[in-house]
């Protein structure tokens, strides 16, 4: 199976995996139609189904339009509030697409219903893959907006982090960078975190991106599959593992981005009075 990374709006990944023999084709995260199409058309693949992991816009909004420019579409979800949806899966059901087998892992927290998808085939020396949407992020985990640091807890470390170590990690946003930036105030002394995030700087300047990572690699230096490790218990001033991953949330979530300088000559206008007509509108 090949996976096709495709990056969309602001900073979202959608993925179009490919069943080479059939040339059979899923997508993940089907979000921007137009350019999953244009991609559909340039691999010679035919769209099958659509594996949704969570029904925020950012991730489902598609699935309408693709459902109606490709008749026969099936989309997967463990979500009701995810449009277009045909088959509603629940966790450990397995689907299988020629000879790609994905197996639902079911992961609430950041949504009700959120659904990572764990791929492989078998027989194959490839590593599986796991599209993990907003539960698990390189360097990162999601916001709990629907759920609790409990939930959180048992995804990562019961449910996605027994996967094989192997495994491909494919997440739903590019925000290595300033995950890793948190994950260094964190662990300053973390030498994998400083190479990592000097090598996300990099694919950063070059508009590369940074997944897959390895879910080996996470636990060394994603912070919230560390919540047992000494220097994580003593950042956060927690024992519970628990409630290390929900103080770690909390900083996270007031962890602020570096201020941009703004633009000279945007500076310069509003110096001059030129915006003035503007702001005076009602």
């Amino acid at each position: 199976m090949k996976v096709k990374v495709i990056s969309v709006l602001e900073d979202n990944y959608m993925y179009l995996v490919i069943e080479e023999s059939t040339r059979d084709a899923i997508a993940v995260d089907a979000a921007v139609p137009k350019r999953l199409l244009e991609i559909v058309r340039k691999e010679e693949v035919v769209l099958r189904a659509i594996l949704t992991t969570h029904h925020h816009w950012d991730h489902a909004r598609g699935n309408e339009e693709l459902a109606r420019l490709c008749p026969g579409l099936r989309v997967y979800g463990a979500d009701e509030r995810i449009g277009a949806l045909t088959h509603k899966v629940t966790h450990e059901q397995e689907l299988t697409f020629g000879a790609i087998r994905v197996r639902c892992l079911f992961t609430p927290c950041h949504t009700s219903g959120h659904m990572c998808y764990f791929m492989w085939e078998d027989g194959s020396p490839d590593a599986p893959a796991l599209f993990s949407g907003d539960t698990l992020f390189v360097g990162g985990c999601g916001k709990f907006f629907e759920g609790t640091a409990e939930q959180m807890y048992i995804n990562l470390t019961q449910i996605l982090g027994a996967l094989p170590k192997e495994t491909k990690v494919f997440c739903g946003h590019e925000c290595t960078v300033r995950n890793l930036k948190f994950a260094l105030k964190v662990e300053p002394e973390n030498e994998i975190v400083k190479k990592k995030l000097a090598w996300a700087k990099q694919r950063d300047d070059e508009d590369l991106p940074t997944v897959p990572s390895t879910l080996q690699e996470e636990f060394l230096y994603n912070p919230f599959l560390r919540v047992t490790e000494e220097p994580l218990q003593r950042f956060t001033g927690k024992t519970d593992p628990v409630e290390v991953l929900r103080t770690l949330r909390t900083e996270k979530d007031n962890f602020k981005k570096p201020k941009e300088r703004p633009n000279p000559q945007a500076m310069l206008a509003f110096d001059w009075g030129l915006f003035s007509p503007f702001l005076e509108k009602k």
